[in-house]
């Protein structure tokens, strides 16, 4: 009995750490990828003042999740608990700016290695999946385990646009969106190693969220590739510089026909 009282406070300690831990990971995915688009000149600060809006909420979601790891770890769970409640009214801004963000993209032509309806379908579901998690990890505050998982696998799929950024996209052509997918799902599978590790057991919120994230893929890709799909996509870039480009993904210098 002395072993297991002793040892459980080593166990969510060790828990704690990690998530704290894998907070900091996430964030500096985030900042790198976005830090080496800047450094190499692919993107720049003079862009419209919706992209510095768009900018300011993600990476204030970023700052956020990380300052309530920190907050867990050391204790101040009060005003973990206050800060929480921004979610509700912070989660609902990114999802709309996000999708906005998506179509202005699709309609400046979008990146050249993804396929056009799978990048507009796919964002905004990704989004919504993310809010869900958000939710769910809400309603399940008092769960420990499952809330601290689920806002974990939440933040996952922010990174994607990070590891999109990190990666060598254009030579993972056709298959780029989904290597990204990947990566994203590398995160919440180091989290079930590290229950196993630590505890001999998977926590089964990492199973809902990796399915979840694979299902809300495949979802996605079914609309975008159907005829619907496409004429969504061919609707929303009509008349724009997007509608200029394939919508399968391509190399920019590749001469057609060649």
């Amino acid at each position: 009995m002395a072993t297991i009282v002793q040892a459980a406070p080593r166990v969510r300690a060790g828990d704690t750490r990690f998530f704290l831990v894998m907070a900091f990971v996430m964030g500096a995915i985030d900042v790198a990828g976005f830090s080496l688009n800047l450094a190499a000149g692919r993107s720049s600060f003079a862009v419209p003042a919706i992209f510095h809006v768009h900018a300011f909420v993600f990476f204030g979601w970023i700052a956020l999740y990380v300052a309530q790891n920190l907050l867990v770890d050391r204790g101040s769970m009060a005003l973990h608990r206050r800060l929480g409640w921004l979610a509700l009214l912070w989660v609902p801004v990114m999802v709309v700016l996000g999708t906005l963000m998506t179509v202005l993209s699709v309609q400046h032509g979008a990146p050249f290695f993804f396929d056009v309806r799978e990048f507009l379908i796919s964002n905004p579901l990704q989004l919504l999946l993310f809010a869900g998690l958000v939710g769910a990890a809400l309603t399940m505050r008092r769960q420990t385990g499952w809330h601290r998982r689920l806002m974990y696998c939440g933040m996952a799929i922010l990174c994607g646009p990070g590891l999109g950024r990190l990666l060598p996209m254009p030579l993972l052509i056709p298959y780029a969106w989904w290597v990204a997918m990947g990566a994203v799902l590398v995160l919440p599978l180091i989290g079930a190693v590290a229950d196993q590790r630590r505890s001999g057991r998977v926590h089964p919120a990492w199973i809902w969220g990796i399915g979840l994230i694979l299902g809300v893929q495949v979802v996605a890709d079914a609309i975008a590739f159907s005829p619907a799909g496409t004429a969504l996509t061919e609707r929303l870039t009509a008349g724009t510089a997007g509608s200029h480009r394939p919508l399968t993904p391509h190399f920019p210098s590749t001469p057609v026909g060649g």
